[in-house]
């Protein structure tokens, strides 16, 4: 079973790559699903994308190292939630990959496949000073680091309606190697909220 990667994070939680070469049904007899669940993937239009939802399920669950699994629920927001779990979770795919991250207090996580076509959408979600931020990345990394940030505070967030041009601010503040780290900070009305913000180079992915 390709776990692609599986670490514990300083923030008390856990986070988790998988990397798909399985079939529907691979997942599918495994989830064990409870009707709410079958409902919401019932719903779902597309062969990827129902994949992709049955394999985030699964990873929660190998990352939960638990016998019985949890079911996978949403919120009035859209969330993700665990149910009986103290643990907020964030979950994320693209390509062939699917991510998820788990922890104590609000968290966030994303991954997307590098694409030439982010530059037609990058001014929509990046600041000028964002945008050229001095630092050893081309920029296509960069719009992807800055995207994947914003999508991870947001998700972090868990409500609706934010500009994230507006309400999001990121901050990279170095880049060696494959690791690269920074600030981020959201802010909206009576919401103002600092986070910790780390990123890889893996495969062709962002993470």
């Amino acid at each position: 079973m390709p776990l692609f990667l599986s670490r514990r994070i300083p923030q008390g939680g856990v986070l988790g790559l998988w990397q798909i070469v399985e079939p529907t049904e691979f997942f599918k007899s495994r989830l064990h699903l409870i009707s709410e669940e079958e409902e919401m993937l019932s719903g779902i239009k597309g062969k990827g994308r129902r994949l992709h939802w049955l394999a985030s399920r699964w990873l929660l669950h190998v990352m939960s190292d638990r016998n019985i699994r949890g079911a996978c629920l949403k919120d009035e927001n859209g969330k993700p939630y665990l149910v009986n779990s103290s643990y907020e979770i964030s979950i994320s795919h693209s390509g062939s990959m699917v991510a998820v991250a788990a922890a104590e207090k609000p968290i966030g996580v994303d991954i997307q496949l590098i694409v030439e076509k982010i530059s037609r959408i990058a001014p929509k979600y990046m600041s000028d000073t964002e945008f050229n931020s001095d630092l050893n990345l081309s920029k296509l990394l960069q719009m992807h680091v800055v995207w994947g940030a914003k999508e991870s505070m947001f998700k972090a967030y868990g409500r609706k309606r934010l500009d994230f041009k507006k309400n999001m601010t990121v901050n990279i503040e170095s880049s060696i190697d494959n690791e690269i780290i920074g600030k981020g900070r959201l802010t909206k009305e009576n919401y103002d909220e600092s986070f910790s913000l780390h990123a890889e180079n893996v495969l062709d992915y962002i993470f």
